[in-house]
C-alpha cells in the first residue's frame, strides 16, 4: 500500500527546526556601542582644549564669573608676557592697533571684544591696550581671566 516516511528525531525524541541552526538571540549586544561612545568621548576630551584660540599667557585668577556665549566668533586681544599686542593670533605693531581695530569694527555686529593679559604684564600697558580697544570701537571689553582666584571677602 502506501511507503511511510520515517523521521528521525534526536535529543530525545523531540523535532529542531531548520538545519540544526539554533534561536536567535533576542537581547541586544550594547558592548560595542558603549566602546565607540567611550572612543568618541576620549576624541572630544583631548580636541576641545586644542580647539581653543589663543596666545599662550599666564592669565591672573579672579572668583568672577564667566560672561553669557554670543551667535558670533568672539574677538581676542592678548597682551603676551613680552608686551607683543595680537590680535587673535596675528601679532599687530601698536602704533596699527586701532587702525586694525576700526577695520575690524566695521565688519562685525558686536562691540564685543575680549582682552587676555598675561599676569606679569605691567598695569599700564593693559590700560593703554584697552584704551586702544575703546578708540578702535569696541565700547563692550571683557577681561579674560582664570577662576579659583581670590574673593577678597571674609567668607571665601
Amino acid at each position: 500500500m502506501g511507503a511511510g516516511v520515517v523521521q528521525k528525531t534526536g535529543d530525545n525524541g523531540r523535532r529542531r527546526r531548520g538545519r540544526g541552526r539554533s534561536r536567535p538571540m533576542a537581547e541586544i549586544n550594547v558592548t560595542p556601542f558603549v566602546d565607540v561612545m567611550l572612543v568618541l568621548l576620549i576624541i572630544f576630551m583631548v580636541a576641545a582644549p586644542l580647539m581653543t584660540v589663543g596666545v599662550p599667557v599666564e592669565l591672573p585668577r579672579t572668583a568672577a564669573s564667566a560672561l553669557p556665549t554670543e551667535q558670533e566668533e568672539p574677538l581676542t586681544v592678548t597682551i603676551t608676557p613680552e608686551g607683543t599686542v595680537m590680535l587673535q593670533t596675528t601679532e599687530i605693531p601698536t602704533e596699527q592697533l586701532v587702525s586694525r581695530l576700526r577695520a575690524v569694527a566695521a565688519e562685525r555686529e558686536s562691540t564685543r571684544i575680549f582682552l587676555r593679559a598675561d599676569g606679569a604684564v605691567p598695569y599700564s600697558l593693559v590700560m593703554q591696550v584697552m584704551g586702544a580697544l575703546n578708540r578702535g570701537g569696541f565700547a563692550n571689553i571683557g577681561l579674560v581671566t582664570d577662576t579659583g582666584g581670590p574673593t577678597l571677602d571674609e567668607d571665601g
